[in-house]
């Protein structure tokens, strides 16, 4: 399989999360070909725990889209409703440890780059669909998974590989369900992995920290709308019920011990100049390096929003819409992934930890792995990026490719000896 080929053909079709029809049906169909045992749509995660999901209109036109673009009929009307996830299974010849490896799917809302110095639109390999890219490198992430389990399909090793292609990474929301649906339960040793993050070409660290807990909330407020000149004292304005919740959040106190972040990232409201609104959405999320503290920011949100629907006489409704938790990596994979990175010559740096920073839903895999007794970590892997994760010119070199499925494979035949 060519690994490079494979993320190119990923990049141009970019899913976002929960839509990920065309993505998730290459890989059944590539771990199918491979011999894995696969599980996939309901099979994968629970339906219910999903943070997030895109609204039906939103699901329906991307699964059109998908089957103009390829995506096996047969494989993705398992997945209808947003049921993206899949799980290669390859038993071993004898009984042994069950590892797993993670690799996140999704796509972002981004419109990307059309300037000629940018190297996927230089090579003919940009997105085919507008306001929406891998400005993460979630497509490396899935070709890299998919040419280790070509690496591993001879299945001559004892126990069991196990390999999680995960939707709706973005905004927290995706490996809640993987978890709920006991995915990784059976798992000894889970280890997780990204591209960049600021790390040069060449650098690899076999742990990460500083990850923040955070919680993503979707909040809605319902007025009463009314003739803004000839009667506003009958409307009841949920605009200004919006933007009372969104000062008053922004204007929460920062915490004496541990790192927070608060946002909000989307106020949407009204109709008409001359309607008082009846109707506004928000997004909002917390973030702590302590899932405590991150959990009394959650609370005081949800206090906020409350007392301003009540100031405005208003009705609202508030939804978690995504999840995640600090992550703790365990030494023993960190020095076993220095001892394998340090075989390979184009991992010239090779570290403990990196500093994550922002927040990962694989941490939710890792501490349940981890409850039931056994290890994980989030390793990062180096590689130059012309511009910011999440930046419409975002991009990898992608001479890390290689080197990283060796990696991987690697770890694998060390583990399942």
């Amino acid at each position: 399989m060519d690994v490079i080929r494979t993320r190119r053909d990923l990049h141009q079709h970019p899913e976002v999360g929960f839509t990920e029809f065309r993505t998730a049906s290459r890989v059944v169909e590539g771990l199918q070909s491979l011999g894995y045992d696969v599980l996939f749509g309901a099979d994968a995660l629970d339906e219910a725990s999903r943070n997030g999901v895109p609204s039906q209109k939103e699901l329906d036109q991307a699964y059109k889209r998908a089957i103009d673009d390829g995506a096996n009929p047969e494989i993705i009307s398992k997945m209808q409703g947003g049921l993206t996830a899949v799980i290669g299974i390859l038993e071993g010849h004898a009984p042994g440890p069950t590892i797993a490896f993670r690799f996140d799917m999704d796509a972002l809302p981004v419109h990307e780059s059309t300037e000629n110095d940018h190297f996927p639109q230089k090579q003919g390999f940009r997105s085919k669909y507008e306001q929406t890219m891998h400005a993460c490198a979630h497509d490396a992430h899935t070709a890299i998974g998919l040419s280790l389990a070509e690496k591993m399909a001879e299945g001559s090793f004892s126990g069991k590989l196990k390999l999680i292609f995960q939707p709706a990474e973005e905004g927290g929301r995706g490996a809640h369900s993987v978890v709920k649906k006991g995915v990784v339960d059976d798992v000894d040793k889970i280890y997780c992995l990204h591209l960049g993050l600021d790390v040069p070409l060449g650098e690899i660290s076999g742990g990460s920290k500083d990850w923040l807990a955070t919680t993503k909330m979707m909040i809605e407020f319902f007025g009463v709308p009314s003739h803004s000149g000839a009667s506003p004292e009958k409307g009841k304005n949920a605009l200004i019920g919006a933007a009372t919740a969104l000062l008053n959040i922004h204007s929460l106190p920062r915490h004496s011990t541990e790192q927070t972040r608060i946002n909000v990232g989307r106020l949407e409201g009204g109709s008409a100049v001359n309607i008082i609104p009846h109707y506004a959405k928000m997004v909002a999320e917390t973030r702590s390096t302590s899932a405590m503290v991150n959990a009394e920011l959650e609370n005081k949100i949800k206090s906020i929003v409350k007392h301003s629907a009540e100031m405005h006489e208003l009705q609202y409704n508030l939804e978690v819409i995504g999840q995640a938790i600090p992550i703790t990596c365990d030494q023993e994979l960190i020095t076993l992934i220095k001892e394998e990175a340090a075989q390979i010559d184009d991992f010239t740096s090779v570290q403990d930890y990196h500093k994550g920073g922002g927040s990962e839903d694989a941490s939710l895999l890792i501490k349940r792995v981890q409850e039931l007794g056994g290890k994980g970590t989030y390793m990062i892997i180096g590689t130059t990026i012309p511009a910011p994760h999440h930046h419409q010119k975002f991009d990898i070199d992608e001479q890390v490719l290689e080197p990283t499925v060796k990696l991987l494979e690697r770890i694998s035949k060390r583990e399942l000896v």
